[in-house]
């Protein structure tokens, strides 16, 4: 997907293998980015929340990290960035320096609805919630490419009210046509009527359903769209037994973000970061309050959606 979508991403898939069998025992992907934001790194994963490295053993992850630091020496990168949510053996290796500047918010789904319910906000959620049920909101999940375009239209309008430049069509096209056969990918609906006025893209696998983007039109903010999409995605985790209920990762100094999700009844945990050389933690840690993304995040307030 991100190959294909993004010609200046190219992934590097490191793998530590049985002598005797070739069999796969730890593996760690990192995708090279030559950008002219944030210059040429080295990432696992590019827009994922969760992406440790895939090991049992924790002393099969240190080759993999030496071998990502030789790599990333081969191919002159300023530095390597590793997105965890399990910190260990990472956190004890001298090599590389820890960053928490993410945190991320979840739901355990191992109880029932009225419980997870009552756990939310009355004012700000629940209150939302039936305000929703009350304008008749309809739930429609998509299931072809021009539902996809429509929410597409609806994420590029909320980007620039953000000021937040939206990912491609082609990425959003990409993950539909690679994950939605096998359900791994949901596009949820919200209708007032036949209008589309909101939409939640969701991920899930292996007993978690991730919410992963959204888009919603502002001149229906009345209605609380956004909130009867997320809920609507709970129950439908809960009926289907996933486990978790993940709302995604959120920068800390994001007070709002972190206040809103906080609402929904969340557990919150850290998201370790983890980079290599040590020096550049500083630097990468502040990329987003640097002059470059501030220009650009104006130019996405201000500019025409087409361009």
């Amino acid at each position: 997907v991100l190959e294909n979508s993004f010609p200046h991403m190219k992934g590097y898939y490191l793998a530590l293998t049985d002598d005797a069998d070739g069999r796969v025992k730890a593996a760690l992907p990192m995708f090279h980015i030559q950008s002219w934001l944030t210059g040429k790194r080295l990432v696992s994963i590019p827009f994922a929340t969760l992406c440790d490295p895939l090991a049992v053993q924790p002393d099969h992850v240190e080759p993999l990290i030496a071998e990502a630091i030789r790599l990333s020496g081969r191919l002159n990168s300023k530095y390597l960035e590793i997105r965890t949510l399990h910190p260990s053996p990472l956190s004890e290796d001298e090599r590389l320096e820890e960053s928490r500047l993410y945190k991320n918010h979840y739901l355990m789904l191992d109880r029932p609805l009225e419980g997870i319910q009552k756990s939310f906000h009355r004012q700000s959620i629940r209150h939302k919630i039936k305000r929703a049920e009350k304008s008749m909101l309809t739930l429609h999940v998509a299931g072809d490419e021009s539902c996809l375009r429509e929410f597409y239209r609806l994420y590029v309008e909320t980007r620039k009210r953000l000021g937040l430049p939206p990912q491609p069509y082609v990425f959003f096209r990409s993950l539909w046509d690679v994950f939605h056969s096998g359900r791994r990918v949901r596009l949820l609906m919200a209708k007032r009527g036949e209008t589309v006025i909101a939409g939640l893209m969701i991920f899930t696998f292996n007993g978690r359903c991730s919410t992963e983007y959204l888009g919603s039109d502002i001149a229906c903010r009345d209605l609380s769209p956004d909130h009867f999409l997320y809920w609507q995605a709970i129950q439908m985790a809960h009926r289907e037994g996933f486990k978790i209920f993940d709302l995604g990762r959120t920068e800390a100094s994001n007070d709002t973000l972190m206040l809103f999700k906080s609402r929904w009844g969340t557990m919150v945990t850290d998201l370790p970061q983890y980079y290599y050389p040590r020096a550049v933690v500083n630097h990468a840690s502040h990329m987003e309050t640097s002059y470059k993304y501030r220009l650009l995040r104006e130019i996405c307030r201000r500019a025409p959606e087409a361009l």
